[in-house]
Formats: structure tokens, sequence, C-alpha cells
């Protein structure tokens, strides 16, 4: 399960980070937003690299959208691998990607909390994440279901819905 949720999460976060790429792009072509580069300044204070204020580092900016994107794919896909998938997931998953910007960004002191936000930037940035976490989480999720049911999936299936009193699912046999 593990050497699969690898795999899987990050061609899944790839692909979510593309899909969010191209809403972004979108976006920012309707609004007239510019391209932000906090995920490169992110970068380079995580490194240590040297600051070069007046430069856009692109391909910094680049490398950590996109290897953040794959590293937090892994756990979504490990979420579907164990039978958290579909909608509910997504929305879960969808916060776990924003807090882990806000982590990195706040850490480093190059963002600052979301509660300081404009309400515009904080809305726009909340789309971007959701829809990183939903076209990730359908990936993972279609991934997933290749191989069947997830162990939470296969404990729901015993008796539908929430019941006092209903125990694990069996282990799996053993191979």
């Amino acid at each position: 399960m593990l050497r699969n949720a690898l795999w899987q999460g990050m061609v899944a976060g790839l692909v979510g980070t593309a899909v969010m790429t191209v809403g972004e792009k979108l976006e920012q072509r309707l609004s007239g937003r510019p391209d932000s580069h906090v995920p490169a300044r992110t970068l380079e204070r995580l490194m240590g690299l040297p600051e070069r204020p007046r430069r856009q580092p692109r391909a910094l900016n680049l490398a950590m959208h996109y290897g953040q994107g794959a590293l937090l794919g892994i756990l979504r896909s490990l979420m579907a691998q164990v039978g958290l998938r579909g909608a509910w997931a997504s929305t879960m998953f969808s916060m776990v990607r924003l807090t882990n910007d806000q982590i990195l960004e706040n850490a480093t002191g190059v963002g600052a909390p979301p509660t300081t936000w404009p309400r515009g930037e904080l809305a726009v940035d909340l789309l971007h994440k959701t829809v990183y976490g939903f076209a990730t989480g359908a990936v993972s999720d279609a991934l997933a279901a290749r191989e069947g049911m997830g162990p939470g999936q296969r404990h729901a299936a015993i008796r539908p819905g929430r019941h006092h009193g209903v125990g694990p699912a069996p282990r799996p046999a053993r191979v």
C-alpha cells in the first residue's frame, strides 16, 4: 500500500498542480493579478539561498510549486489507499494543502497569516488550493480504486452508517 501511495501520490500531486496552475493562469488573465513569487522566496529561505529581491526566480518558483504539490500528493494518495475517497476526503485534503503553505510561508517570514490578507486574495488562494485538492483527489481515488476497497471502506461495508458495537473489519489474509 505504501509503495503504491508514493508513486501514485506523486503522479496525482503533479497532475493536481498542473490543473491548479492552468486555473491560476486563466484567473490571472481575467483579474490582472501578477504572478506570485512567494513559493520561490519561501524555498530560498528554506534552503538558505541568497535572496535577490529584484530578481524573479522562475525556476525556484516552479520547483517549489510542483515539488510541494507532488510531495503532498503522497498524503492524498495514502488517504485514498486506506479508503478516504471522494469529495469529503478532497475537502479535508484541500485544507491540508493550504495549511502546509501557511506553515512554510509564515515560518520563513515570507508570508503573513491569511486572517491579515485582503478578502479577495484569500478567496482566490482558497479557490486555487481547492482546485488542487480536488484534482489531486480525483487522480488518487481513481488509481486507488484499481486495487479495490481500502480498509476503511471494508469496515464501512460491514454495516453501512456509523453504528455502536461494530468491530473492525477482519484482517486480510497474508500472502
